[in-house]
């Protein structure tokens, strides 16, 4: 008895030992985030038997960015990451257990009245210095100056898109090599202006996009708007009535034939070309620079390394005096409070809880909860519910001050970070932005995707190494190597930050741009459709 016990005991040393030695060969196996985490984050796929750390040892197969319960958790339990409750245990979780969406449910979400504000207000100085602060853009007679020299053709109604889409083609193959200062001709289309509720109360979200887009910064105050003839959105609601001429506006109605209309449209553009033409790059500083950030809360490494490091080359552009832009309303919605702390004023505290208010209504009248996302791709990358994907998605912002909060599609006012209300889908969200005039993307992605814009450039930033490697001529960024410890935070935000200033200045482009990965521009609209 005494000796089954000794072999007992030694091969109980031998297979710890050996897990020990498997562990170091493996390298990193699990991320925490905060000392009263009760979870951590797999690095990697882990088997069932994998010693994570001294005494947690794995009860099943953990996929990566999945979570390890450190301790049991009774049923009723709390589930905590980056020191936030995530849900509550419906039953009883076992150390070393895989916890997934399916295991907790989801907390209240945080009330939006009297919420502190200028509890958490960094100072300037102590934001990263950028090791640049210059670039090489497009100056505007106004407003930020523009990333890309570019003949902007904006439509009224989605009627005219077929058209307008062969023109361009004809204009691209016949005029632009003619203009070597141009950079491209976009056709910007969109799903509204006909059948619409041209007057109902929300109708001014939709007229709000499209009135911005034309105005980008990235079309250097060229304006050339192509309708129908029939539509609701008449160029009067586009357009101050001192815009609207023959130079600048052109209804297809007005032409006999497909010929008059082609070679009204081609006569129309080399007018705009032969301006546009006279623009070149100069050194501008980085307060001419407006950027957007999008997503980031796609996989449970989101929070650990592509936003985290976004945020870092958000605050180092701030510190610069750039101007950034990050969104998505679902998607901070459950950590609300935490940007209220960054509201240095009642005003921008109140403006913050008003459009979350907003939202809330929109979603209830909807019938539609909150709990719709995340998605399933985001699931699959480890994330339970959209509190846990919310505390990912607030990194991307970094931790400067939040001077301001817009409405979708509303341009930004001053300088610094900005708060834009925009909807958590990435292709409507991406269109508000640019309505809002970034002059470039940012976009962190966790599962993939070749999202594009045509009028803004995009630069992709993925959250773990196995997605670089798989689409390795699509993202431009990994940041995985902050996951697995071999990069700093600040190492991947200064690649983000010398990356935007070098698409922005065009010295680099970036996959979306070398393959024309470019998605429609899906105007947001609320109103409704008659």
């Amino acid at each position: 008895m005494i000796i089954n016990k000794e072999l007992k005991h030694c091969r109980f040393v031998q297979n710890r030992s050996a897990r020990r030695r498997r562990r170091k060969c493996m390298g990193r196996l699990y991320v925490k985030i905060k000392d009263q985490d009760n979870v951590v984050v797999a690095v990697q796929d882990l088997k069932a038997g994998t010693e994570v750390m001294e005494g947690l040892v794995t009860n099943q197969d953990i996929p990566q960015a999945h979570k390890i319960a450190l301790c049991d958790i009774p049923a009723g339990g709390e589930i905590i990451r980056y020191g936030v409750v995530l849900g509550y245990a419906i039953n009883d979780i076992k150390k070393g257990d895989w916890i997934n969406e399916h295991m907790l449910d989801l907390p209240q979400s945080p009330s939006v009245d009297d919420m502190e504000y200028g509890t958490n207000l960094v100072p300037m100085e102590e934001l990263p210095m950028p090791t640049r602060t210059t670039w090489m853009g497009y100056r505007n007679a106004e407003g930020p100056a523009g990333t890309r020299n570019l003949l902007g053709i904006v439509t009224t109604v989605q009627c005219a898109a077929g058209v307008l889409k062969v023109a361009v083609e004809r204009i691209k193959k016949e005029l632009l090599p003619k203009y070597p200062n141009v950079d491209g001709v976009v056709a910007v289309t969109h799903p509204y202006g006909c059948g619409v509720a041209i007057n109902a109360p929300l109708a001014y979200i939709p007229i709000r996009a499209i009135t911005n887009v034309i105005r980008h910064p990235n079309f250097g105050g060229e304006i050339m708007v192509v309708g129908l003839g029939c539509e609701k959105l008449t160029y009067d609601r586009v357009l101050p009535p001192e815009d609207i001429t023959p130079e600048n506006v052109l209804t297809l109605q007005d032409y006999a034939g497909h010929d008059a209309m082609m070679n009204a449209i081609l006569e129309m553009a080399e007018k705009k070309l032969q301006k546009l033409n006279k623009r070149t790059r100069e050194e501008l500083p980085l307060s001419d620079l407006l950027i957007g950030m999008q997503c980031g809360g796609s996989d449970a490494f989101s929070g650990i390394s592509a936003n985290p490091s976004a945020g870092y080359a958000a605050d180092m552009l701030v510190r610069g005096g750039a101007t950034v832009m990050f969104s998505e309303v679902t998607e901070v919605r459950d950590g609300v409070h935490m940007l209220a702390a960054r509201c240095p004023d009642a005003h921008t505290r109140d403006r913050l809880a008003e459009e979350m208010k907003w939202y809330d209504k929109y979603l209830a009248e909807g019938g539609v909860g909150r709990d719709a996302n995340p998605t399933p791709g985001n699931k699959a990358g480890g994330l339970a519910n959209i509190v846990e994907k919310a505390m990912g998605s607030i990194a991307k912002s970094g931790t400067s001050q939040i001077v301001e909060v817009l409405s979708p599609a509303q341009k930004p006012t001053k300088h610094g970070l900005i708060y834009a209300a925009t909807p958590a889908s990435d292709i409507v969200c991406g269109p508000s932005q640019v309505a809002s005039g970034i002059g470039l993307q940012v976009f962190m992605t966790g599962r993939g995707t070749p999202y594009g814009l045509d009028i803004s450039p995009v630069i992709k930033v993925c959250s773990r190494n196995e997605l670089k490697n798989h689409w390795f001529d699509l993202i431009d960024i990994s940041a995985g190597d902050v996951a697995t410890g071999e990069k700093t935070i600040a190492d991947v935000g200064q690649e983000i930050f010398d990356m935007i200033l070098d698409v922005a200045s065009g010295i680099k482009q970036p996959y979306s741009d070398q393959y024309g990965f470019h998605n429609d521009m899906c105007i947001f609209n609320p109103a409704p459709i008659t």
